[in-house]
């Protein structure tokens, strides 16, 4: 994957937990065909071993279908996979240093929660900025008040590098999501939850498509 030319459109955050039961490579594949242009692999309570495990199996499946694969956190597995890059939050390894230690061509993006972190994190390297949750979510409570679609829009605007909205983001709430000029977005329970996950992801990235195309 190039670093300079990857699609944030539709990136899905994993969550074993919401899966229903299904395996995670199931979902990711059923994603996949839905329209998902990107992966990010978030695992916060499994092994090393198990994690390297996970990952390697999500990079095969990501690769053969020419979606970014991205690691979270954990610089170590997603070099041990040949992930295409690794994804920080502002308590996880400092940014400039990941970009060092990753080197030129992977992608490294950063969760940035207002103006002054995002362009930080373009100042270290970033090549995309994930922002704080823009509404309430389950999924995401580690981080502070939701920055709300006023919020985002300053966030996108601070920065020249590609913002991907996350945090409550549906089939209902997407355009709007869309409308504050982010590069895509992300989502966790809309399509690992959800009943038929290729479905979900389809309706997803027509309204994300729909929402690039309005821009022209």
């Amino acid at each position: 994957m190039n670093r300079k030319h990857f699609d944030l459109s539709l990136y899905l955050v994993t969550d074993r937990q919401l899966a229903r039961g299904r395996p995670l490579e199931e979902v990711v594949r059923a994603a996949i065909a839905g329209g998902v242009t990107a992966i990010q692999l978030r695992e916060k309570d499994v092994t090393t071993r198990d994690y390297v495990a996970l990952a390697q199996a999500l990079r095969a499946i990501t690769r053969e279908a020419g979606v970014i694969f991205i690691v979270n956190d954990r610089l170590d597995v997603a070099l041990a996979a040949d992930a295409d890059g690794v994804h920080v939050g502002q308590d996880d390894m400092p940014a400039a240093l990941a970009r060092r230690l990753l080197g030129p061509d992977k992608i490294l993006g950063v969760t940035a929660a207002n103006e002054a972190q995002a362009r930080q994190a373009q100042a270290d390297g970033a090549d995309y900025l994930g922002c704080n949750a823009v509404f309430a979510t389950p999924t995401k409570t580690d981080t502070g008040p939701p920055l709300g679609l006023d919020g985002l829009r300053r966030l996108v605007a601070s920065v020249s590098i590609p913002v991907v909205a996350i945090g409550g983001i549906n089939a209902d709430n997407a355009s709007g999501v869309m409308a504050c000029g982010v590069a895509g977005i992300a989502v966790v329970s809309a399509i690992m939850a959800a009943p038929d996950v290729t479905a979900a992801a389809r309706e997803l990235r027509a309204i994300v498509s729909a929402g690039k195309e309005s821009k022209r």
